[in-house]
């Protein structure tokens, strides 16, 4: 039985399967576009109930050529059928489909960084295969990123992982695998990455108020730093792309710092949490003096 299911699988994916996208979101409409540049059939859009969510389908649907539907008259005619719902919504999404269609023979994915294939398991339990994919990548409103070099961590079963891996690096993205046990933590990396970043710019912006200069001002003149920062990081590793008084261990100024910090006291603990780090994984001058400092 286990030969013949694996059989199933294996011709679905012989030549390039179709694949249905569920959920016309950010990462959905990024999925689906990218598909459809490397050359898959993007069969389905299957959107919520919602004016608002029908609306993003069809918009999807046409640039894409696929069909829209939605939970209730789903058609799923496709061999990879590709989750991009809220991680909250995967196992309850999936179970509502589960009867929709046979699922003997099919490939389901879901593309949450932090939860694990089992999501699925309603979609398993019919006898797909499925896994997580998940690209380590930040979608917003108002920009698609392209997914070509963007990693993807896989973690399913053997067949829906092989099918993942084909899929991602056919449109030249890179697919790595991820333990199950290593999920959250995982996603906690991309957090530092991403979104925590943004909460250090932000952060920035406020201290940049207390000198004089509004958010919008402070954004401008930062920008060229930050892209500087990344560039020297991306080519010259961590030590080499750190600066300032903390690799130089100069107290004096960092007590400043400090000191001029208790009007915006958010900010403060902010940097305080973040010269930590710097004194744990960054070489620096005059550890001592600054741990003092920082934990009195």
């Amino acid at each position: 039985m286990r030969w013949v299911e694996a059989s199933c699988y294996a011709a679905a994916m012989v030549a390039k399967p179709t694949i249905a996208i569920v959920g016309p979101g950010r990462l959905g409409s990024a999925l689906a576009l990218e598909l459809n540049r490397a050359g898959y059939a993007v069969s389905d859009v299957v959107s919520r109930d919602s004016a608002g969510s029908r609306r993003k389908a069809r918009q999807l649907a046409r640039k894409v050529g696929a069909r829209v539907s939605t939970g209730r008259d789903a058609g799923l005619d496709a061999d990879v059928v590709w989750f991009c719902v809220p991680d909250r919504e995967i196992a309850a999404v999936s179970r509502s489909l589960a009867k929709v269609v046979s699922w003997k023979g099919r490939i389901a994915f879901h593309s949450s960084g932090a939860l694990g294939s089992n999501e699925l398991k309603a979609l398993r339990q019919r006898g797909a295969a499925v896994a997580s994919v998940h690209p380590l990548m930040t979608f917003v409103g108002g920009s698609v990123p392209s997914l070509r070099g963007v990693p993807f961590a896989l973690e399913g079963d053997a067949a829906a992982v092989r099918a993942a891996r084909r899929i991602v690096t056919k449109w030249g993205g890179e697919a790595f695998p991820i333990g199950k046990q290593h999920k959250a933590a995982y996603h906690a990396w991309g957090a530092f990455a991403s979104p925590l970043l943004v909460a250090t710019l932000v952060t920035a912006e406020q201290v940049a108020r207390a000198a004089g200069m509004s958010a919008a001002e402070a954004r401008k003149k930062m920008l060229p730093m930050v892209k500087q920062t990344i560039a020297n990081y991306a080519t010259l590793g961590p030590a080499g792309a750190f600066s300032g008084p903390i690799v130089r261990g100069d107290a004096e100024i960092v007590r400043r710092h400090l000191t001029v910090l208790r009007k915006v006291p958010a900010a403060r603990d902010v940097y305080v949490a973040l010269a930590r780090a710097a004194l744990q994984y960054l070489p620096v001058g005059n550890r001592r003096e600054l741990k003092k400092m920082l934990d009195g």
